[in-house]
């Protein structure tokens, strides 16, 4: 979806007042295969149109709020101790250190919280570490979900990038519940993108919670780089749509994954998504999404 969207912070080249937005959003699905999705669409276009190099930098609102439990902070001075966090590109560790005392956060609790992202580097390797440090302040299965991804992700890709876990990632959206990522490109200082997982946002104006994971690119950051390029777009693809069986995981999920990128890159629409119970009822659903062709895939 596209649509006109505003920002209160201050303009500046490719951030402006108001610009257009395009989001990718899956309902109903909690599993991590969501974000696979989200991430390889989003990087596969952005390989289309020849930005190569870029990184995806991944984290978890779980991980950062465990982070700060185990710290020892109060967990209503948790937003406040994200939003100095966010600033860690800007005014360094050293910076987010000074500035946490200066709120008034427990200078022992602020040399423990910093302490977690010393020597970070930004691969998997870091969310092992990390989170054997976080123990049982981490919910199960947070760990688990975040190294599948990255996993499935380097193994599907067909772009020019880099998935990188930085626990420094906070995304100021306070609704976010667990995945979260943003699109570094080296031609920009900041985002040109990003999303994650908002599985309470519906349940607000609904009452009844339904998962959610989205992701958003900068319309205007992308075009300006293509005028600047003079880079042309393809027509639109065909829609088929992969239904996977729910007992398929790890290594097979991956092939999955990655025939549907080989298939992309050679120009097809590919959805994959976990096969419902009640298949007449889902194909029905995507039709109305304009999906024609359905291939389903079992763990024989």
């Amino acid at each position: 979806q596209m649509g006109n969207v505003w920002r209160a912070d201050r303009p500046q080249r490719g951030r402006y007042r108001q610009f257009m937005q395009c989001d990718i959003d899956i309902f109903g699905d909690p599993s991590y295969l969501a974000e696979v999705e989200l991430i390889l669409a989003t990087t596969t276009t952005l390989g289309k149109l020849d930005f190569k190099g870029f990184k995806i930098r991944i984290n978890d609102r779980r991980i950062l709020k465990a982070m700060a439990s185990y710290s020892g902070f109060a967990e209503e001075t948790y937003d406040t101790a994200f939003i100095i966090l966010d600033k860690m590109d800007k005014i360094g560790l050293d910076g987010v250190k000074e500035e946490l005392v200066q709120s008034g956060f427990d200078a022992s609790a602020v040399e423990k919280f910093v302490a977690l992202f010393e020597g970070i580097t930004g691969s998997t390797e870091d969310i092992v570490r990390v989170t054997d440090i976080l123990g049982d302040k981490l919910e199960e299965g947070v760990r688990d979900n975040l190294l599948q991804i990255i996993s499935i992700v380097e193994h599907g890709k067909k772009a020019d990038f880099t998935v990188e876990f930085d626990p420094t990632l906070v995304r100021g959206m306070g609704y976010y519940t667990g995945t979260i990522f943003e699109i570094a490109m080296p031609e920009f200082g900041g985002s040109c993108g990003g999303g994650g997982r908002y599985d309470r946002m519906v349940g607000k104006f609904t009452g009844n919670d339904v998962p959610a994971v989205g992701f958003s690119i900068g319309f205007e950051r992308i075009v300006l780089l293509l005028l600047e390029r003079q880079m042309k777009v393809d027509d639109m693809p065909k829609k088929t749509a992969f239904l996977v069986d729910k007992g398929i995981e790890g290594e097979k999920l991956g092939d999955i994954i990655s025939l549907a990128m080989d298939r992309r890159m050679n120009g097809e629409n590919i959805l994959v998504v976990r096969m419902n119970k009640n298949k007449k009822f889902q194909k029905e659903q995507l039709q109305v999404s304009g999906y024609s062709v359905f291939e389903e895939f079992y763990n024989d």
